[in-house]
């Protein structure tokens, strides 16, 4: 017996394809394609790895789900090979994975509560991921994952704890909380507490847990616990990763987005005085609708004014329903040069930031037996146990990241 899973898009995506291979573990030959929908590229390499696996495994069942399947499943059930679809809810659901089950798309829409699932192993990684929230309640104009994930719903703090215990009990030395929109949690449960909040109760019932890490962030919604944590508690790495999209105020409000690009220096300002040294990390999209050279300029220049060394960074990309298909687009071949060129100015930042690191230690999550991840998530090569947390000393540096030997 055995089950594949194909997992693509983002780190909550990964969290959920350990829950379906706890569930789907009893299945035979059977390849579980997990999509993402953020941009047609995401759906095109799905859809390639779908027939790819049909051609090099005709007789296996394939069942496909994520957010491409619960925004058109017709599209998805289609696709040659392809058994059974089963939208973003159902795929939590032991249920759903029996021999017989067939293929189901819930209304998520119509969801309002995320029902805790507990994960164990994490398989081939030493950093576990741990989800606190699902959905998200606003509506940026170029965003179609409200569709395919449905409104904000929060994990309860036990549920949370819970995890986080026996990740710690299984052997993982850091924990990533992961969600859609994060900086939304508790707006939902009673008491409406806030990301940091939950994230300070967190660290105090797990002492054990030695580093604990955000994944994307919306700049508009860091709230004052957030911010003291990221001054005051060690144990939260100094890494803040902040979903930008653009920089420059004409677009963000195209975009409608909550920040403005004042605000978005001002965050990384006041991380940066708060930790100094802290990795500042963002999401940029190039060649949004309307985009002219001149606007373009300007968020080429936010990235080097705020030295923002991680970048990731994506051409944009029409999302069918979404209100920016509408908008006047710009050329196919400009924002991919565009893309090149943020990207381009992000490893130039990078450069600046890895080569400061020589010469000082860093505490690194051992991944490999060769390489693993600072504090800052810069990459780093070292030698040492996978899963080990260690003190090194930084020797060299390049565009791959660090070079180091054990302090």
């Amino acid at each position: 017996m055995s089950v594949d899973i194909l997992t693509f898009g983002c780190r909550l995506n990964t969290y959920e394809s350990e829950v379906i291979r706890g569930h789907a573990a009893g299945l035979d030959d059977t390849i579980v394609v997990n999509t993402c929908a953020v941009t047609a590229e995401a759906e095109r390499q799905a859809r390639q790895a779908i027939r790819r696996a049909h051609r090099e495994r005709p007789g296996a069942r394939i069942v496909v789900t994520g957010c491409g399947v619960q925004i058109d499943p017709a599209k998805w059930a289609s696709l040659p090979g392809v058994s059974r679809v089963l939208g973003n809810e159902d795929k939590l659901r032991p249920e759903s994975w029996a021999p017989d089950a067939v293929s189901v798309v819930s209304d998520i829409a119509a969801a309002r509560e995320t029902a805790p699932q507990l994960v164990t192993e994490f398989a081939g990684r030493s950093r576990a991921f741990v989800q606190v929230q699902q959905g998200c309640d606003h509506r940026c104009t170029f965003c179609v994952i409200p569709q395919g994930r449905g409104p904000n719903r929060s994990v309860p703090l036990g549920a949370i704890v819970g995890q986080v215990r026996t990740l710690m009990a299984g052997g993982y030395r850091e924990v990533v909380l992961t969600g859609v929109d994060i900086a939304s949690y508790g707006s939902d449960l009673p008491g409406r507490p806030t990301l940091g909040q939950a994230i300070r109760r967190l660290l105090a019932q797990v002492p054990e847990l030695p580093r604990l890490r955000l994944s994307s962030i919306d700049p508009a919604a860091i709230d004052d616990d957030l911010w003291r944590l990221l001054a005051e508690e060690p144990r939260l790495m100094p890494h803040l990763h902040l979903s930008l999209q653009a920089g420059t105020d004409l677009i963000l409000k195209r975009m409608r987005r909550r920040h403005l690009r004042a605000d978005a220096l001002a965050v990384i300002a006041r991380a940066r005085a708060l930790r100094p040294g802290i990795a500042i990390g963002a999401d940029l999209i190039a060649g949004f609708p309307t985009e002219t050279d001149a606007l373009f300029e300007d968020t080429l220049a936010l990235v080097r004014e705020a030295e923002i060394p991680f970048l990731h960074v994506f051409p944009y990309s029409e999302r069918p329903g979404t209100p920016a298909a509408r908008m006047p687009p710009v050329p196919v071949p400009v924002r991919r040069e565009r893309a090149a060129r943020l990207r381009e100015a992000g490893l130039e930042a990078a450069r600046r930031f890895f080569a400061a690191l020589v010469g000082h230690e860093a505490s690194v999550l051992a991944e490999t037996g060769e390489a693993g991840h600072t504090e800052h998530f810069a990459p780093i090569r070292v030698h040492a146990a996978p899963g080990e947390i260690l003190r090194a000393r930084v020797v060299a540096a390049n565009d791959d990241g660090l070079l180091a030997e054990p302090a």
